[in-house]
């Protein structure tokens, strides 16, 4: 909207609809704003502004209402010229989710955390996309055996995501031979890469006898196939049950769309893309985004990660209705907390 220049007058009118829209859901009329304060105008010239408002595309005028809604490009001159320059206070909630001892090394119970708390601060989703796969390393192998017949394996990554997988054999299972092969994974893969191809060739040991070999070439699937498995927890959702039960009767078109994005989860990890190559707040708003099936959402996201490379991003979704300061301040904050927490497991 960089095109369209409002007067001093046309801009405070478009501030009071957009902020008093955002608090109350409903349309505002000429009634709301003249002899507010600030608003020294006659109604005659505020409904005139209004209507000049909407030719320029800032406003809609919906149903038969004498009330104006912002439209998409509304909230983005809102966002670029209007919003206040004083920042809200970095919310408490936010930092203080990661302040728990037991979860210092644990990236999958942090990143539940700052989504729950983002959600709870601005009453809209919380999002956090995880750090890639290859970004990780294994840290630990443990080889259980716990039935005569039933062996389990379990990789544990540097973030402190723990991941399980079960076999199956047709004869008990010697403990002595699980406990070899936890010392013998651990010896070869120990520090490599998830998903790295070099796993698989680091299992295969021509000394080994037949019956190691053949152990090792079952049980191994656990960590070459580990990528696809750690990928499929690469979003985190916060907040969706509260999101739910506030009272948006008024936004259910958005809604359902949102609930689908969130079902087709490679559609938001595919708009989220485009916030962790930003190296600022990143904000969409409804048709600025390029799914068309999120009419009436905004997004608001900002990446985290260590001083070499981002890693993820957080974020806050939910309809274009949304405060947009407080959006803004809360993923700012998220995104500073989890950074300062990922340097410690990146280290």
């Amino acid at each position: 909207m960089s095109e369209i220049r409002l007067s001093p007058r046309q801009e405070a009118i478009l501030r009071m609809v957009v902020e008093r829209h955002i608090s109350s859901g409903v349309p505002v009329g000429s009634k709301n704003i003249a002899g507010q304060s600030g608003m020294d105008f006659a109604s005659s010239t505020v409904r005139s502004e209004l209507a000049r408002l909407e030719q320029l595309g800032l406003l809609n005028h919906p149903h038969t209402s004498a009330g104006r809604i912002p439209t998409d490009a509304g909230y983005r001159y809102y966002v670029d010229h209007l919003r206040p320059d004083d920042r809200l206070p970095a919310p408490r909630e936010v930092a203080g989710a990661l302040v728990v001892g037991e979860v210092r090394k644990e990236i999958d119970a942090a990143m539940r955390r700052v989504a729950d708390a983002m959600s709870q601060v601005t009453h809209m989703l919380g999002v956090v996309t995880a750090p890639p796969a290859r970004s990780t390393t294994l840290r630990r192998v443990e080889v259980l055996v716990l039935q005569p017949q039933l062996v389990m394996v379990v990789a544990i990554t540097s973030t402190g995501a723990v991941t399980k997988r079960m076999f199956a054999f047709d004869q008990p299972v010697d403990p002595q031979l699980a406990d070899w092969a936890s010392d013998f994974l651990n010896e070869r893969v120990t520090g490599l890469a998830v998903g790295a191809r070099i796993i698989a060739s680091r299992l295969a040991e021509p000394s080994l006898g037949p019956r190691e070999q053949a152990f090792v070439e079952t049980i191994g699937t656990a960590l070459t196939e580990l990528e696809d498995e750690e990928t499929q927890g690469a979003l985190v959702v916060g907040g969706q049950a509260r999101f739910l039960e506030e009272n948006r009767t008024q936004d259910l078109v958005e809604i359902g769309s949102l609930m689908h994005a969130l079902e087709e989860r490679f559609v938001l990890l595919d708009l989220l893309r485009g916030a962790l190559a930003a190296n600022e707040v990143y904000l969409r708003i409804g048709t600025e985004l390029p799914d068309g099936t999120l009419r009436g959402v905004s997004l608001v996201a900002a990446n985290y990660g260590t001083v070499r490379r981002n890693l993820g991003t957080v974020s806050v979704i939910g309809p274009t209705r949304m405060d947009y300061r407080l959006a803004i301040a809360t993923v700012r904050e998220a995104a500073h907390a989890l950074s300062a927490y990922v340097e410690e497991v990146y280290e």
